[in-house]
């Protein structure tokens, strides 16, 4: 009723029974919130009158505004405060009691046996701090730790808005007078409190004994048991992945490396020939060494964070993949010789990047199988399928391996079945992710050996390339069959033949046997009129077939390939330097790369003996005409009784031709909507001699 005064049963326009400052159409939740602010309201008004109580400045009316003797002598009798933060014995135990927030711990601070670990004598014993800086810190961060200190430090400043410790204040909490110059001096930028980023001298423009000492949250997070990283690393830091089985070779080199960090802090540089290589060499190192490490790929600006957080810690820091200008980021590094640093990259450690040398060193190169740590990420899944055979190929490194596992695991769920050797092969070729699209064009295979109609010869070739594939490693590294020379473990194939004979199916087949992406380099985007730069592309293509796990194919590559010639200018000069550019990087090659051409006579002899296999595929005689012609029509509906046989016998055509010619024929039934009849396959031949500019035979009729 419009009549009621406030505080009646009938609530007044805009407001909620559940009190005054419910609003209208407020959740149901809000009662209860109120409740919980009645009750905290109690709260603060007992906490004022309780501190109040025998406070000799509570009436006065300049509170706050100075401290006198009397309230200073006040506030050392009522310290030390007790564990709940309040001012006595018996005091209540706050607000956050009966608010949801729960007792608070200090879980960080303790050891196992119940003792409060000491961390900020650890953290000196690792930072070579002595007493002084010692209390020095202390002093400073007293007030972050416990507000009490806040106003005896205004008192003590004479300046009750300076509420931190001061250099003087410091140094007279610790007996030192402010003119020593050795207590000076610990307060230099370059002395270890400050050098490492555990103490801020503020307010240059004030004397330095009246400078502001601060101390970085991080490190009072830590000295109270808080773990957590500092928030400027969010997002930066990454877990360190955990070391699978590797072979002899690998586990000796990590071996060797736990023990130089075991002899204290190191700064080392591995060079990788493959990405992640460097970086499963170093987790199985720290983990023989028991080391704990700071997992960073870009520390970007925040590199005296990053130490800090592995001084605090007593951890090292890793960082695979250095930056484009590395020198700034090595250098800050290297400098700091009381954390041990893990760099890894694929480029050399180049002297210019910092006057401090790191331990330079080769990371173990991962080798193609690696069955043993395949078996380890898969676990009894691999028990259902040839493990070996299927991750022969693969050079997988780092964690590669597990997430490929992971992923062939969610590939078979996906599918509602067991996890297969073709999970685990699209799931390796995804982990295989390479920068190669932009030279070339990437073929998923989706044909096998059925797929071929060759002579055994050629047939018999094809599979030994993929045999080769599979097992260069244990011939040319294990039985030490290598050429030397810094000859790579790459497998280099010559396709000749005419066009049309199946160089390029082949090789497809031969990546689908082997599991891997093709990847067809684009000639246009290698050969460059400008001197160089034509090597230069061919450089991006090989150093990232290098790290790929692919077969790369040079279509037509006698354009790249060709005979060197005599030098009658100065472009057969550069022809010929790009020769043999070419020789010497494919000598170093450690991928697989096939290379095609209609004319073998036109590759350069040079080349060919660096080749691994030398296919040639040979013109199709009748017989193996009509295996083609057949094998074309598999999958398409035709009419009963036909019979290719005369097609194969009269028309000369190759197997790219012939399919050709039977596309021709399908689109013409599917046009009519019907099935493909010898009349159909009679024109497609036809249209194919026609293309080719030859006399069609038997234009009258079949």
């Amino acid at each position: 009723m419009h009549g009621e005064r406030p505080g009646t049963d009938t609530p007044r326009y805009g407001q909620d029974p559940g009190g005054p400052t419910a609003s209208r159409g407020a959740p149901a939740a809000a009662p209860a919130l109120l409740t919980r602010l009645a009750v905290l309201r109690e709260r603060v008004t007992a906490l004022v009158e309780r501190r109040a109580a025998g406070d000799p400045t509570a009436d006065d009316p300049l509170r706050g505004l100075y401290l006198s003797e009397e309230a200073v002598r006040h506030l050392l009798r009522t310290w030390p405060p007790t564990a709940t933060g309040d001012d006595g014995p018996g005091a209540d135990p706050g607000p956050g009691a009966d608010l949801g927030g729960g007792p608070a711990t200090d879980r960080g601070t303790q050891t196992t046996d119940g003792r409060t670990a000491d961390r900020l004598a650890s953290l000196a014993a690792r930072a070579g701090l002595t007493e002084l800086d010692v209390a020095v810190l202390l002093a400073a961060l007293a007030p972050d730790v416990d507000r009490t200190f806040e106003p005896l430090y205004g008192y003590l400043n004479d300046d009750v808005s300076r509420r931190r410790a001061t250099v003087g204040l410091a140094l007279d909490l610790c007996a030192v007078p402010a003119h020593a110059a050795a207590a000076r001096a610990r307060l230099h930028a370059s002395a270890p409190l400050r050098a490492l980023g555990l103490l801020e001298v503020e307010e240059p423009e004030r004397p330095f004994p009246s400078r502001s000492l601060s101390v970085p949250d991080r490190l009072i997070g830590h000295l109270l048991g808080d773990d957590t990283p500092d928030a400027a690393l969010l997002g930066r830091l990454h877990p360190m992945p955990e070391p699978l089985p590797a072979d002899a070779a690998a586990e000796d080199f990590a071996h060797r490396l736990a023990t130089r960090l075991l002899a204290g802090p190191h700064t080392v540089h591995l060079r990788e020939q493959r990405e992640g290589d460097g970086l499963a060499a170093i987790a199985s190192a720290l983990r023989l060494a028991g080391l704990d490490a700071l997992h960073c790929p870009d520390p970007g600006d925040h590199v005296p964070e990053l130490l800090r957080e592995a001084r605090l810690g007593g951890r090292a820091i890793v960082v695979p993949g250095l930056p484009e200008q590395p020198g700034p980021l090595v250098r800050a590094l290297t400098e700091a010789s009381d954390v041990t640093v893990l760099l890894t990259d694929p480029r050399p450690y180049d002297p210019h990047w910092s006057p401090n040398d790191p331990l330079v060193l080769e990371a173990p190169s991962r080798r193609t199988g690696g069955t043993a740590a395949w078996r380890a990420a898969l676990g009894t899944d691999a028990d259902a399928f040839d493990l070996a055979a299927t991750v022969a190929p693969y050079r997988l490194g780092g964690d590669r391996v597990r997430r490929a596992a992971e992923a062939a695991r969610a590939l078979a769920a996906f599918d509602g079945g067991p996890v297969t050797a073709d999970h685990v092969r699209l799931a390796a070729r995804r982990q295989s992710a390479s920068g190669l699209e932009s030279h070339a064009r990437r073929i998923r295979p989706a044909v096998d050996w059925n797929d071929l109609v060759l002579p055994d010869k050629p047939l018999t070739q094809l599979r030994e390339l993929a045999l080769r594939a599979r097992h260069r490693d244990r011939v040319l590294g294990d039985w030490r069959l290598s050429a030397g020379g810094g000859r790579g473990r790459g497998v280099l194939g010559l396709f000749a033949g005419e066009s049309g004979t199946g160089k390029t199916l082949s090789a497809e087949v031969v990546a689908a046997d082997l599991g891997l992406d093709l990847y067809v380099v684009q000639l246009s985007s290698i050969v460059d009129k400008y001197v160089g730069e034509t090597e230069k592309n061919l450089e991006r293509i090989f150093t990232e077939a290098d790290r790929t796990d692919a077969v790369l194919l040079f279509d037509e590559a006698d354009a790249v390939f060709g005979k060197r010639s005599e030098v009658k200018d100065s472009h057969d000069r550069y022809a010929n330097m790009e020769s043999a550019y070419l020789l010497q990087r494919l000598e170093s090659f450690d991928g697989i790369a096939l290379l095609t051409t209609n004319l073998r006579a036109n590759i350069d002899e040079a080349f060919t003996r660096r080749l691994d296999l030398v296919v040639d595929f040979p013109f199709p005689d009748p017989g193996q005409r009509l295996a083609l012609w057949r094998h074309g029509l598999t999958h398409v509906p035709s009419a009963d009784g036909i019979d290719p046989e005369p097609l194969a016998r009269d028309f000369e055509l190759a197997g790219g031709s012939i399919r050709s010619a039977v596309v021709t024929a399908a689109y013409l039934a599917a046009g009519r909507g019907g099935t493909v009849t010898a009349g159909d396959l009679l024109e497609g031949a036809r249209r194919e001699y026609r293309k080719a500019g030859r006399l069609v035979p038997g234009e009258g009729g079949w």
